[in-house]
């Protein structure tokens, strides 16, 4: 699908107000079509506080902005990118965060939806900063390198099923979107993209807490090649690991399985 004129002229003069930052993990969306499946995705959604990760160009800024009734934040390092944007859009004067996401407050004093083209190489610590807010984060945006958000995505039994997994299932329910391929990107990253929604789940699984079950699930796939009675028996008791459910690997077991687990340790 061609891109519209005015597409061009944007990233073009974009283009020359800085230089791409590969070191800050800048690939700019720049087809409008992606733009707007995102958009549309988010506006099934029903949220008053807004915060999007890493802005760039402005592609989807430029969209959330206009959405009425929504008080509207963004987060973003590069400051460069920050003059460009609130040179060329006024109405984010006072709203753009120019710091390191990993290392901001909470942004809202409330609940907040979060949606952005995350800069990959933080991609997954973006997710694990946001799991410390999920009560106030009911559902998340985002796009991925593919590899990524298969990974948070992934079932058990699938060879990809890991940490990332087992760690964010237990809070938010998985939708896959759809992929975007390199070209639809400035400069075009060497892999491919997702997106894809992460809403928070109703009902939260019974874990005996969310430290002890971070710290089994994190043990257990430390060693996946190992049967679970070798990678996490610092955990349990050796009454407990004669049970056999310790016979299996890391990656076969649920995320139930892990949180039933949680209450057998003895050492959190």
């Amino acid at each position: 699908k061609k891109a519209p004129v005015y597409q061009g002229f944007f990233y073009s003069t974009f283009a020359r107000m800085y230089r791409l930052k590969k070191s800050l993990g800048q690939h700019f969306l720049k087809d409008e079509s992606v733009i707007m499946e995102i958009i549309n995705a988010l506006k099934q959604e029903q949220f008053s506080n807004l915060l999007e990760v890493g802005p760039g160009a402005g592609a989807l800024t430029r969209h959330l902005i206009h959405l009425q009734s929504v008080n509207f934040k963004a987060v973003e390092l590069d400051e460069e990118k920050v003059a460009y944007l609130e040179k060329n859009y006024p109405a984010l004067k006072g709203k753009i965060m120019q710091q390191d996401f990993l290392g901001i407050e909470k942004p809202f004093a409330g609940s907040f939806a979060v949606i952005g083209n995350f800069p990959y190489n933080i991609s997954t610590e973006i997710l694990f900063k946001l799991l410390e807010w999920r009560d106030e984060v009911p559902f998340i945006i985002g796009m991925f390198q593919k590899e990524v958000a298969e990974r948070i995505a992934a079932n058990p039994g699938n060879k990809i099923y890991g940490v990332t997994s087992a760690l964010i299932q237990p809070y938010y329910k998985i939708d896959y979107l759809f992929d975007v391929p390199p070209e639809k990107f400035n400069p075009p990253p060497k892999v491919m993209s997702a997106v894809i929604k992460l809403s928070r789940k109703k009902d939260v699984l019974e874990m005996k807490s969310a430290k002890a079950y971070k710290n089994l699930v994190k043990t257990a796939f430390n060693q996946r090649r190992k049967t679970l009675r070798n990678g996490v028996k610092s955990l349990f008791s050796a009454e407990v690991l004669k049970e056999n459910i310790f016979d299996k690997r890391a990656e076969q077991l649920s995320i139930e399985d892990f949180a039933a687990l949680s209450f057998r340790m003895h050492k959190v």
